[in-house]
């Protein structure tokens, strides 16, 4: 594999943290690390819209995983050691965020929507084009809640990979008390994990295409969250 693509894989170092900080984000890396995996061995497994996901790759092409921000625990686990890349900041929550995800099988680009949010989006665009299937928290990193932004809608424009809305719903779960209400499931409940159908976006999109799949996006993702 290219060194371009992997190091999308590999830790960055911690000289710029002090001594405490490092000590954080070690310590933060592997109890996230260890709760999603030993919850996440737990849980059973109810997938819907799976056919969604290999119509996806049965094209040749590379999902956009799009997910509120709520339901990212349990989709973590389940989507891990797919190679998969996922933007995560540039702030020490960001750093201890990315380890964990790395243990996990994922790829992390640095970035937020308010700090290195265009670099960002520049270089899911280049690993997109080197084989390397993205996700969004289409609602993060801050909220609002639910509300889809244009991130994802922006690399399916540029890549011409389809945006794939999903979501988890478990039957038991804790809710944190956070800006996006995190769901934890509970050990040994029952989730469903839904695909939607594909989100493509034209390459030739002007603003109002594009809000017009942000609408797309919104709705998929509002529907499935409210699936019975």
């Amino acid at each position: 594999m290219p060194k371009e693509i992997t190091k999308v894989y590999d830790s960055e170092s911690l000289e710029k943290y002090s001594f405490k900080e490092r000590m954080v984000i070690r310590l933060a890396d592997v109890v996230f690390f260890l709760a999603i995996r030993t919850i996440g061995r737990t849980i059973r497994w109810k997938v819907e819209g799976l056919d969604n996901l290999e119509a996806v790759e049965t094209a040749g092409e590379l999902p956009i995983y799009c997910v509120w921000h709520d339901r990212i625990f349990a989709g973590t686990y389940y989507l891990r050691d797919r190679g998969i890349a996922v933007i995560t900041s540039q702030s020490l929550d960001g750093e201890y965020i990315a380890r964990f995800l790395k243990r996990l099988g994922f790829g992390t680009i640095r970035g937020s929507s308010t700090r290195g949010g265009v670099r960002a989006l520049v270089e899911m665009i280049r690993r997109m084009r080197n084989g390397v299937a993205m996700a969004f928290t289409v609602d993060g990193p801050r909220g609002p809640r639910h509300e889809a932004k244009k991130g994802a809608v922006i690399l399916a424009k540029k890549t011409g990979n389809p945006m794939l809305p999903f979501t988890v719903i478990p039957d038991r779960f804790w809710t944190i008390n956070s800006w996006d209400r995190l769901q934890i499931p509970k050990p040994f409940t029952i989730a469903r994990f839904i695909f939607a159908p594909p989100i493509y976006v034209e390459p030739d999109s002007d603003d109002e295409g594009i809000e017009e799949k942000r609408a797309e996006l919104q709705a998929s993702l509002d529907a499935i969250v409210s699936a019975k």
